[in-house]
């Protein structure tokens, strides 16, 4: 029998005041993801390695790390990507504090959306309210975000900027775009979007869209739409003049 072949997988380790990337040897069986070989480590080698997970089923979001440096669910990272390395560096998400090894506090983005404003629906009589397929259609791709928050860990206005403070992140743009093409919302969060979530910061680059694991494009059919609203509102001519006559 052939004998299992053999991949270091580096894996930083540390807490808040520092730390560093241990090498850990751990076997390259057929079908192994990244998260595999860190439950192997904890089995064998490093029991206080802290690693977040829950379903290992890529729906959770729990396992979100940087794998080559590059945001990723682990539990969806296989092995067998990296056919020809000799080594995998595995980290934790550089947008957000450590708390201990991989695992990191993403509380801030719990913050963020307890100041969205909700869905708002107006009253419709006593007559069924029909939704057509095009309106669930519209919505529907946002729902399917397992808020694993790698699009926030991969934009540059949180992740080498620290806009925190100033820009929700591309995660929330998809949450207000859910709620502002509902079809029955009826609330004006254009104001929020431009000064609160910041949504002047973001310049396109579609990273966000590359490293959702749903493949939400969150760039084209959430940001820009948004990002054209909010134009309309505040840019265009004709609206400027109105306000300036009317003082609206």
């Amino acid at each position: 029998m052939a004998e299992t072949s053999k991949l270091t997988l580096r894996v930083w380790r540390g807490d808040p005041s520092g730390g560093k990337l241990v090498d850990y040897q751990v076997p390259r069986e057929p079908g192994m993801v990244v998260l595999d070989a860190l439950h192997y480590i904890q089995a064998n080698a490093a029991p206080d390695l802290a690693v977040r997970w829950n379903c290992k089923a890529a729906k959770c979001g729990s396992c979100s790390a940087e794998v080559n440096g590059r945001p990723r669910l682990t539990c969806k990272t296989r092995l067998n990507e990296f056919e020809g390395q000799d080594s995998i560096t595995v980290q934790p998400m550089k947008a957000f504090p450590i708390i201990k090894d991989l695992v990191t506090n993403v509380s801030w983005n719990y913050e963020v959306a307890k100041k969205i404003p909700p869905l708002q629906t107006a009253e419709t009589g006593s007559e069924p309210w029909i939704m057509h397929q095009v309106d669930i259609e519209r919505v529907q791709e946002f729902r399917k975000c397992i808020e694993c928050f790698l699009c926030q860990d991969v934009c540059h206005v949180l992740r080498e900027h620290h806009k925190k403070n100033e820009f929700a992140g591309p995660r929330f743009m998809v949450k207000i775009a859910s709620l502002e093409m509902h079809p029955k919302d009826t609330g004006d969060r254009l104001k929020f979007i431009k000064e609160e979530a910041g949504i002047g910061y973001c310049n396109i680059t579609k990273c966000c869209t590359e490293v959702c694991p749903e493949d939400i494009k969150i760039t084209d059919n959430s940001i820009i739409p948004l990002k054209e609203r909010i134009a309309d509102r505040y840019y265009d001519p004709a609206r400027w003049l109105f306000r300036k006559i009317t003082g609206k």
